[in-house]
């Protein structure tokens, strides 16, 4: 079996800044955005709360930064791969893979986006909703070369779909092994958009 490209990968970013963002999306999944104070934050890293101001302006600034963060990677990395492969049946295998591999590494970063992307300030939120709607449009048109009869409005339908199942991650991934978790979603979401019925 041939092996599918992936997007080019950069070594972990192991800067101050970095840990923050990484401590803070751990600490914001399972206490929430409100329920974590910004000296929590700080102990979290080994430096005071006040100290973290060096790095972010206030603590929406972390959470904008976060989850813009996020999506700009993700936005990134289907971009990388759409160049890469022409054919939509292997394009959607490959984002398939990559989304998966998001959600297992990440998925405070998933609970995060979902519970508290309200959080965010306004113009910070539209950013992280155009980096998505990017996003999506690369699995849309991949979805609507391969199925010629769908429309693209039901092809949005499919890719939201197979979102939320890669994306259960935070809820699904914990009672299973990771490899057992990752074969069981790529073959639901490799079903879903492969189905020759979703053209009728």
């Amino acid at each position: 079996m041939v092996a599918l490209p992936t997007p080019p990968t950069t070594p972990p970013d192991t800067s101050r800044k970095a840990q923050i963002l990484r401590e803070a999306a751990q600490l914001f999944a399972r206490h929430g955005f409100h329920g974590v104070s910004i000296v929590e934050l700080g102990a979290a890293v080994g430096i005071s709360g006040p100290a973290l101001y060096r790095h972010f302006s206030s603590k929406e600034a972390l959470l904008a930064r976060m989850l813009i963060g996020v999506s700009e990677r993700l936005l990134a990395g289907g971009t990388a791969l759409a160049s890469q492969i022409s054919q939509p049946a292997e394009l959607l295998a490959a984002l398939v893979d990559f989304q998966l591999d998001f959600s297992l590494r990440e998925p405070e970063l998933i609970t995060v986006q979902d519970r508290d992307l309200a959080n965010l300030p306004t113009e910070d939120r539209r950013q992280v909703r155009a980096l998505q709607r990017a996003y999506v449009e690369i699995w849309v048109d991949a979805l609507v070369r391969l199925r010629p009869g769908l429309s693209a409005e039901a092809a949005r339908v499919v890719a939201h779909g197979v979102f939320g199942l890669l994306n259960s991650t935070p809820h699904s991934a914990p009672r299973a092994e990771p490899s057992q978790a990752a074969g069981l979603l790529r073959r639901m979401a490799t079903a879903a958009l492969t189905d020759p019925d979703l053209a009728s």
